[in-house]
């Protein structure tokens, strides 16, 4: 297996606290879920970002590969879930767009695409992923 990019980040303080890359590129401001701070983010938040940013790569090499070149939109909402007393796991909906396709097409090329997400790859089996052409 090939290497082909890592990152590293920091945190201090956990959900009350400071996230920041190791090269200094990035600092983050963490917060607990919910909370009504200004200029705040939180692990889920950055989580869905992530997962959403990639999951359209992905999409976006099989659009390439079946020759589409239909914008898409995907959105990710994590969800932060307590199973019982201190137990937490976290679910995640994908819903996607793609312009010009019906939705059973889109439908389709979103499977295909969880297949091939590294974010999908990572969480299959662990978290439950739910997703749907919108």
């Amino acid at each position: 297996m090939k290497e082909l990019y890592a990152t590293t980040m920091i945190n201090e303080g956990g959900r009350s606290g400071t996230s920041y890359a190791e090269d200094q590129s990035l600092s983050l401001k963490i917060a607990p879920p919910g909370s009504k701070l200004a200029d705040v983010t939180n692990p889920e938040q950055l989580f869905a970002a992530g997962y959403s940013a990639c999951f359209n790569s992905a999409l976006d090499l099989i659009k390439r590969q079946k020759k589409l070149k239909n914008a898409s939109t995907i959105k990710v909402t994590v969800k932060l879930m307590e199973q019982a007393s201190f137990d937490y796991v976290l679910a995640v909906e994908i819903e996607g767009h793609i312009e010009g396709l019906a939705v059973e097409e889109a439908q389709e090329l979103l499977e295909v695409t969880h297949t091939v997400c590294p974010y999908s790859k990572a969480t299959m089996g662990n978290i439950n992923v739910t997703i749907k052409a919108v």
